[in-house]
């Protein structure tokens, strides 16, 4: 008679620097994952909500920011920066040196974009991949579709909007950094020169879900063929992000294609309106373990 053999997956030990909502909620994802454990929280202030929550979950905390890694290089194999644009412009050198994987998630720019959906297996290889923006995720698979069925496209325009009470202290500061880097990561994935990105932070109460509406202009529009290659590429990103929803389109409104998508988070930290931080967080998870496979 056989009998199965279950062998235990060593988990690449990770780390997270930023103990904001981001961190925060990237905590919780990833102790669930059978492929990584985070061995390392790090902040500047112990006592704040997200520290004493992994605190709590048994992580090792500090507050020494970038110096613990600095202290303890061998601690981690993959960093997340959940901090700001500004910090890891100083932090992604640091950890190259120390030659620590990095997934940023600030919208800094620095390393090799990265959409799981849509270019996963090009990142193997960076020492740096940067996860965008929450409305770069939700939209850029979108985009690359819409410059797949249409190369070239004239003109894509990106509207999000999230609840107001899920965007942190950093991301209001690095709104200028978003939009800029949103609006290159759409150009570099979809071929459009001519781009334009907005993010509506929507002070609602009740609080509203995450919705990202893209808009485009190309030559020949072919709906038929462009809902084909979005209902692949839709469930490739179901596969991380399991409430990521099309709630319209493709539709042409006058010469415009029109396409919107939703997306709920799981409620790991946030309540279920924060789908912003799901989107990024869950594709920088993806990004993690799909180097963690290659290693365990």
């Amino acid at each position: 008679m056989n009998k199965k053999i279950r062998v235990a997956i060593r988990k690449v030990p990770v780390g997270i620097i930023g103990s904001g909502n981001i961190g925060t909620d990237l905590l919780k994802k990833i102790s669930r994952s059978k492929y990584l454990d985070c061995t390392a929280f790090i902040g500047r202030n112990v006592r704040s909500p997200g520290m004493q929550i992994a605190a709590s979950m048994g992580v090792n905390v500090s507050s020494e920011s970038i110096s613990y890694i600095e202290k303890n290089p061998n601690l981690c194999r993959i960093i997340f920066d959940a901090t700001s644009a500004k910090a890891h412009q100083m932090h992604a050198e640091i950890l190259k040196d120390l030659s620590i994987k990095t997934i940023d998630l600030t919208p800094a720019k620095v390393g090799l974009m990265c959409v799981p959906s849509v270019n996963i297996e090009d990142c193997l290889n960076a020492w740096n991949v940067n996860v965008i923006t929450c409305g770069g995720q939700a939209s850029i698979p979108i985009a690359n579709a819409i410059g797949l069925v249409h190369p070239n496209p004239e003109y894509i325009e990106v509207v999000s909007t999230i609840a107001s009470r899920s965007a942190g202290k950093a991301t209001r500061q690095n709104l200028d950094e978003y939009i800029h880097t949103t609006e290159a990561g759409i150009s570099y994935f979809s071929g459009a020169k001519n781009v334009k990105a907005i993010l509506n932070l929507n002070p609602a109460d009740p609080c509203i879900d995450m919705q990202t509406t893209v808009f485009a202009k190309v030559k020949n529009p072919n709906i038929t063929k462009l809902k084909f290659v979005l209902d692949e590429i839709i469930l490739k990103i179901k596969s991380y992000v399991p409430e990521y929803n099309l709630i319209l389109g493709p539709v042409l409104d006058n010469d415009r294609i029109v396409v919107m998508v939703k997306v709920k988070g799981l409620g790991d930290y946030l309540p279920s309106y924060a789908g912003n931080l799901d989107i990024i967080n869950c594709a920088a998870v993806a990004m993690a373990e799909k180097w963690a496979e290659k290693w365990v």
